[in-house]
């Protein structure tokens, strides 16, 4: 009788005994996302302090002019080792001399199609052999035209997203085994508001930010899983429309408020993201908080604040 009852009655001890752990596992879970806000708060008043970056060896793309150039003399101005990569020969060139008079790091300058798969693989190479691993990885470079999908033409589709898309994956693919060897690094993806949003006269743009974003939050996720957790980090940067010449006919209801940001202001503030560990940001930071809470929304709500705001771009084509 006695080992009949122990029989009848271990699966149901077992069961109270699996719902406990689960309830108990649950519990911490909820107790370390407690100390997790509780931290993020403390660091509102308290900004986490900013990690050196003069020892980095920085590769930024699509440095010829705009926000990539502005990164290339903010990380410069570090004392970082910055290699400026762009197809412009020309203007990158350019960025390289003003990098050199701060006269802190190193600057070097390469021509390359990122959107060509060889041509970034023989780059890497190159460029491990003329200056070493590269640290840091800030994928900047993209296009953006600005017409109804209608009027996208097969080969502009095509081209954003070999240049938008495409090319990050082939300089992660390339540089990230430089990150490896040296068993520590950081990839920064420029997506966009245009990659949380959708915007008229973007639809391929915003699809090619919409999937940067994605790349970016699976290689975190990837990133996690392995031997390099918390030794290769990555962080998504969305910007707001930038003074950079791709908005060719921005519309903007609050200038005051939502005005073209400054290149200069995006760079630093993208440098501070690097520098701080942050996983994604948006420039304006309010930005990211807006998006998330009107996500919670129904739908009709998120849309008149969309129309509220009444900012983006005109047809280029007008």
């Amino acid at each position: 009788m006695i080992e009949r009852e122990i029989i009848h009655t271990t699966p149901a001890s077992k069961r109270i005994f699996d719902v406990l752990k689960d309830v108990l596992q649950f519990f911490e879970l909820y107790v370390r996302i407690l100390l997790e806000l509780f931290v993020s708060l403390v660091q509102i008043v308290l900004p986490k302090k900013q990690k050196d970056g003069s020892g980095e060896i920085v590769l930024i793309t699509g440095t010829g002019h705009g926000i990539g150039r502005e990164l290339a003399l903010h990380y410069a101005s570090l004392g970082s080792t910055v290699v400026c990569v762009d197809i412009d020969g020309k203007n990158n060139l350019q960025t390289v001399e003003k990098a050199k008079r701060l006269n802190l790091g190193e600057v070097y300058s390469y021509s390359c199609d990122v959107s060509k798969r060889d041509e970034v693989t023989a780059l890497a190479d190159r460029i491990k052999s003329d200056v070493g691993c590269i640290s840091v990885l800030v994928n900047n470079v993209g296009i953006m035209p600005t017409h109804p999908i209608l009027q996208q033409s097969a080969e502009e589709i095509q081209r954003v997203f070999d240049v938008n898309v495409f090319s990050q994956f082939w300089t992660i693919q390339a540089f990230l085994p430089h990150m490896q060897e040296k068993c520590r690094g950081h990839i920064i993806c420029m997506s966009s508001i245009a990659g949380l949003v959708g915007i008229s006269n973007l639809v391929p743009y915003c699809a090619t930010k919409f999937a940067v974003r994605g790349l970016m939050e699976a290689l975190h996720a990837e990133l996690r899983q392995g031997p390099f957790r918390d030794l290769i980090r990555t962080t998504t940067i969305f910007p707001y429309m930038t003074n950079t010449g791709l908005c060719k006919h921005p519309k903007v209801k609050f200038p005051s408020i939502l005005g073209l940001l400054d290149p200069k202001q995006v760079a630093k503030r993208i440098v501070e993201a690097h520098r701080t560990d942050l996983m994604e940001v948006t420039i304006p930071s309010c930005l990211l908080y807006i998006n998330n809470w009107t996500r919670l929304l129904p739908d009709h709500c998120g849309l008149m604040l969309k129309d509220f705001i009444d900012s983006g771009v005109e047809s280029d084509l007008i």
